[in-house]
């Protein structure tokens, strides 16, 4: 899929699975999918991600958003005939941002509705967007780190 493909899906993956959660639960409503595992619950977070605010308001917020998702398509560009991991890595991170971003212009706030608990733990609700994000930023750390260690590595074996 390329990369173009990879980030129109998830952010179309991202916005239905709001709508149809928003169409499904009423706020704060939470549906048990597996019990005392995962339910579907239905939340919304007008800050950052795991609900904390940002100092200066929504404005604020957003225009650092803007900002970071521009140069997220910089570097993405830059690194067009990187290496795949780097690559999809930042799609991605991009299309999450941007499924978050679209949210949180036509609503005022993301809606957050995949719920995780394992006894007493209970994880912070979140959704499409945020996953596509962390395993963005999984892959790109990956390569950062390990693939590109190894290399450096096996470079200065030649």
């Amino acid at each position: 899929m390329n990369l173009i493909g990879l980030i129109a899906a998830v952010v179309a993956l991202d916005l239905w699975s709001k709508s149809a959660i928003k169409s499904s639960l009423n706020l704060y409503q939470s549906k048990p999918v597996i019990q005392d595992f995962f339910h579907l619950t239905y939340v919304t977070n007008d800050g950052m991600a795991f609900g904390l605010s940002f100092p200066g308001g929504n404005i604020v917020l957003l225009s650092l958003i803007l900002l970071l998702t521009g140069f997220i398509i910089g570097f993405l560009w830059k690194e067009r005939n990187g290496h795949p991991l780097v690559k999809y890595g930042l799609a991605l991170i991009l299309s999450g941002a941007i499924g978050n971003l679209m949210d949180r212009v036509m609503n005022g706030k993301v809606v957050d509705f995949l719920d995780f608990m394992i006894g007493d733990f209970h994880w912070y609700i979140f959704n499409v967007a945020d996953s596509a994000v962390t395993v963005g930023m999984v892959l790109f750390i990956y390569h950062s780190i390990i693939f590109h260690k190894e290399e450096s590595v096996k470079k200065s074996l030649v």
